[in-house]
């Protein structure tokens, strides 16, 4: 057996911590189902209805099938934990025996045979049962190597930038369309130097911003510098407001639709909206690098991959649900859809109006900072910083995670062209690229200690090498497409 892997320990978690199926199936659904699912209709618009509904599914598939490859990965580095954990105890017993031994004659043979501890085949799903949470960063230690666990926290802290910018942007254009009393312009080039209110015309509509995102960063960022977690309670009042949310726009574009106020003039298929149309896809299909810690307390996990296809199936039909009905109602649609509810559009009731309106909000101001933590605890690991942090590190890394998504910010209003890049490049590292080379390591870090032999419990129902070649094919394809797409664009 190679090398054991430093700082790898074993800590099941409790028995009070685990959930049901059904539990997980909402905690999962939960986790994909965003605030990125808010810039689906916008990429339905830019791509065309035809060619959006072929790339959703699309998407969709791969999305699924690199959740399988996670959870494989996930079930591998539970066993080499656990074998390594094994192999110490054996190395104790051995050393043991070897200080009482005063012949000496036999050391060697007695150390193979300790350190050989059996795994036979019907052992295996013991040896595989995934009971300990392995967050993708300490999968990563396992089976890559040095460097390439530096290309995954560069590709972690990218996302993770671009997951606090598009964050920061979002929450005060929300709050400009609330506060100011000038109605927007329907000439985008127009918007940023028309006035925000009456009578006050040295306060235009991006100095406005500027002035909500400042007063977001003054109040939110103080929490980077401290632990912060998601409690129980939190995730069922963002849950709520989330379902609230996109049912509500669901039912009163439906209801628009109903009175026979139809958008006429739909494209097809539009080509230049394609990095568009990616970037909001694998933006809102996004769930890979939290996965671990909901799918480890799920018990039994027999039927795991059963609700996560479930999950997946819905979602699908939820957002081409959300972006046809946003699609045929809307002739001008924003860039996050709830800008798409004035008052008008919601039967003439404010409280649905400033609901929507606000919606980003409620759940942004949740998730900022939890967030920010992720990536300053992203940012040490990629700088080698070990525990526990000095008060330069207390200082820096908070500011090293939030600075740099607030100057952009400052500079750009416009959402879509954040979820854009952030979805597109960092994005389909994390979602594609980091699951297939995972499993592909993984498995063969299995094979190597365990032997052919000895099968994962949580293997994926894409077992063949050629499904990880695929998605990284993929991957590549759509890095590709979405940069020539970028360059004939600015052309």
């Amino acid at each position: 057996m190679r090398e054991n892997h430093p700082n790898v320990r074993y800590s099941p978690i409790s028995k009070s911590s685990h959930y049901s199926p059904g539990i997980g199936f909402i905690y999962v659904f939960n986790l994909i189902v965003g605030t990125g699912a808010l810039t689906i209709p916008k990429a339905f618009n830019t791509a065309g209805w035809l060619l959006s509904l072929v790339l959703l599914i699309a998407l969709c598939f791969v999305s699924y099938m690199t959740t399988t490859f996670v959870v494989e990965a996930m079930g591998a580095a539970n066993a080499v934990v656990k074998w390594e954990k094994k192999s110490r105890h054996a190395n104790k017993e051995v050393r043991s025996v070897n200080d009482s031994d005063t012949d000496g004659g036999n050391d060697s043979a007695t150390d193979d045979r300790a350190l050989l501890v059996s795994c036979e085949p019907d052992e295996s799903e013991k040896l595989f049962a995934i009971t300990e949470v392995t967050e993708m960063g300490r999968m990563v230690s396992i089976f890559f190597n040095g460097f390439g666990q530096s290309l995954f926290y560069i590709a972690m802290c990218l996302y993770l930038y671009g997951d606090l910018a598009i964050y920061a942007t979002a929450l005060p254009v929300s709050l400009r369309t609330v506060a100011c009393t000038v109605p927007a312009p329907n000439v985008t080039q127009n918007e940023s130097s028309a006035p925000c209110w009456y009578g006050v015309d040295s306060v235009n509509r991006i100095n406005a911003y500027r002035i909500f995102l400042a007063g977001f960063v003054i109040i939110l960022t103080p929490f980077t510098f401290f632990n912060v977690q998601k409690t129980k309670y939190l995730q069922i009042m963002t849950s709520l407001l989330r379902w609230m949310a996109f049912t509500t726009m669901i039912v009163f574009a439906s209801m628009k639709l109903a009175s026979g106020k139809v958008r006429t003039s739909v494209p097809v298929a539009e080509f230049s909206g394609l990095p568009s149309l990616v970037g909001s896809c694998v933006y809102a299909f996004m769930c890979h690098h939290s996965l671990p810690s909901l799918i480890t307390p799920i018990q039994p996990k027999s039927s795991l991959y059963r609700i996560m296809a479930l999950d997946f199936i819905l979602i699908l039909i939820f957002y081409a649900l959300l972006g046809f009905t946003g699609l045929f109602a809307f002739d001008n649609l924003q860039s996050l859809y709830t800008l798409n509810f004035d008052v008008s559009e919601t039967a003439n009731i404010e409280f649905f109006h400033y609901f929507l309106q606000l919606f980003p909000v409620f759940t942004l101001c949740t998730s900022f900072p939890i967030i920010a933590i992720t990536l300053r605890n992203n940012l040490r690991a990629l700088f080698r910083r070990t525990d526990p942090p000095s008060t330069c590190d207390r200082l820096f890394f908070p500011l090293l995670a939030v600075i740099p998504p607030v100057i952009i910010a400052f500079t750009t209003d416009d959402v879509t062209f954040l979820v854009n890049i952030t979805g597109s490049y960092a994005g389909a590292m994390i979602q594609y690229v980091v699951p297939a080379t995972l499993v592909l390591c993984a498995r063969k870090e299995t094979i190597f200690t365990f032997g052919q032999f000895v099968p994962n419990v949580h293997s994926s129902p894409f077992r063949n090498r050629w499904w990880a070649y695929i998605v990284l094919f993929w991957a590549y394809v759509c890095i590709i497409l979405v940069t020539a797409n970028h360059i004939i664009n600015k052309k």
